[in-house]
């Protein structure tokens, strides 16, 4: 008896022993199975030829920037900074005023203790840039879109999306519980036979970036209103990249398409040509933004935005409620880019957009070509899939209101010596 309860307690001891080891190599084996797992992805990746690294800059934002491992000055055509306010003097000097008077951050979300006047100040600015009865304020228009649709719709409502429509749309419609339709890029007769099919549903939104950020195409916002008026549904639109420059005053492509009054609620964002620094917002009726404050989980759930970020943008949109003499300049420098490329041979997708897309197809040769830019001091980004379907890679060109004529013609200059050498343009 002594014996068996001698060996049951060295068995016991050695077993307490090693169950931590045990546990620490099973705990191993699983992370090098999830490595092995995650190896084989970026390996995919690497030899699709897709891999997306990141320059670095070491600069501020401009149209010249400076970027490690190049010398001297490269010309940036590949920012959303359309306007050039970014690195504006006014612009930066009302972030660095905002930062000393209100401090870097708030440390809360806006319900408890995070709303300053100067929030307030701004949303009340963006309300009248766009004309409409409230704003608010998210950390990006990526959350603006995650928590807008599942507190407006429900699982009796329907939401009619364009297929090609940006990321966060996508996200932020799976969020919601309402039936989804998703109609064919900008395919007003597809839009109607999908209006037809869910009549039976309460509330009924359709959804459409106003600029596909990808192509630089717009939206056909008349013909999507006047189908929403007929079948009694509501119009929604992302203007990331329409806020700021389309349309005569730079209101976006409700106002280029003369559609203001016609389109009941848009998002957009602070982080292009509004500052370029961050942020994002929803404006539309006060109602609506009411309901956000009370239950968008973004909003709530996510610090307000940094004070040198409110200042910098509301700097930005008082200068463009001033003055629309920015705004203007980008249609003269987005035809000459477009007209000059199209002469020599290149395909440039959408139209009258600084989003200037030089399509190639293939993804190697985008990256190839982007990385030839930069050596002639051009800086530009191939993209491709996923970011893109496959078969349509392509550089994307983004023409800035600070760029200057000789800027835009060096550019195309050195497109056209990639492009021949690369047999993309005789």
């Amino acid at each position: 008896m002594l014996v068996r309860t001698t060996v049951f307690k060295v068995n016991y001891q050695v077993r307490g022993i090693l169950s931590p080891l045990l546990n620490s190599n099973r705990k191993y084996a699983a992370l090098a199975e999830a490595k092995s797992v995650l190896e084989s992805e970026l390996e995919s990746i690497r030899v699709a030829g897709t891999w997306k690294g990141e320059r670095v800059i070491t600069s501020k934002q401009g149209p010249r920037i400076n970027v490690d491992g190049s010398r001297g000055d490269i010309l940036n055509f590949c920012a959303n900074n359309y306007l050039g306010l970014s690195s504006h003097p006014e612009v930066i000097e009302a972030g660095v005023e905002a930062l000393k008077q209100y401090g870097a951050g708030l440390s809360s979300v806006r319900f408890i203790c995070g709303t300053q006047d100067l929030h307030k100040r701004l949303e009340q600015k963006i309300a009248q840039f766009h004309e409409r009865e409230d704003a608010i304020l998210y950390a990006s228009c990526f959350d603006a879109n995650a928590g807008l649709f599942e507190v407006l719709l429900g699982p009796d409502d329907a939401v009619l999306s364009d297929e090609l429509n940006h990321a966060s749309i996508i996200d932020g419609i799976r969020l919601c519980r309402a039936r989804r339709f998703r109609y064919r890029h900008m395919d007003l007769k597809d839009l109607e036979d999908k209006l037809k099919e869910s009549q039976s549903s309460r509330l009924r939104l359709v959804v459409t970036d106003g600029v596909f950020s990808m192509d630089g195409d717009i939206a056909p916002l008349v013909g999507i209103c006047d189908l929403a008026e007929r079948y009694r549904a509501m119009v929604f639109i992302d203007e990331c990249h329409a806020t700021g420059f389309m349309g005569p005053r730079g209101r976006g492509t409700d106002e280029l398409l003369g559609v203001m009054d016609r389109v009941h609620i848009v998002n957009s964002t602070l982080g292009k040509a509004l500052g370029g620094a961050a942020g994002g917002y929803t404006v539309g009726p006060k109602t609506l933004i009411d309901l956000l404050r009370q239950r968008s989980r973004p909003y709530l759930f996510s610090n307000s935005l940094p004070p040198p970020v409110v200042g910098c943008s509301t700097r930005a949109i008082e200068l463009l409620l001033q003055s629309n003499e920015i705004a203007e300049s980008m249609a003269a420098k987005t035809k000459r880019f477009r007209d000059s490329m199209t002469k020599a041979g290149f395909t440039i997708s959408g139209a009258n957009h600084p989003i200037c897309p030089v399509m190639l197809g293939d993804a190697q040769l985008a990256s190839v070509m982007a990385e030839d830019m930069l050596k002639l001091g051009v800086y530009v980004i191939g993209f491709s899939y996923p970011v893109v379907p496959k078969g349509k890679a392509r550089i994307r060109v983004q023409i800035s209101a600070a760029h200057s004529d000789a800027d835009i013609d060096h550019c195309v200059n050195g497109f056209i010596q990639v492009g021949r050498k690369h047999g993309v343009v005789p």
